[in-house]
């Protein structure tokens, strides 16, 4: 699958333990990654300063579903799962 340009859902719903730039000790859950711009897009995308979490994070049908608030309502369950 391929992620759903202008989603974000990944870059909002989960903890990112790892640093971030701008964030130095990461992301808590359910707050918007400040590396993502106004158009749900990761500024980072593709430079060696992305975190391997968001690198290796892959987009799957079961998780993304079919709409970005379904992703975002996903994503979340699973964090408050985790």
């Amino acid at each position: 699958m391929e992620c759903r340009l202008g989603c974000g859902a990944c870059c909002i719903a989960p903890s990112i333990s790892s640093p971030i730039p701008g964030m130095p000790k990461g992301k808590p859950a359910g707050v918007r990654c400040v590396q993502l711009n106004d158009d749900n897009l990761c500024k980072l995308f593709g430079k060696p300063e992305r975190p391997a979490v968001c690198h290796q994070f892959k987009p799957c049908p079961s998780l993304c579903g079919t709409t970005n608030a379904q992703a975002l309502t996903n994503i979340t369950e699973l964090e408050s799962m985790t």
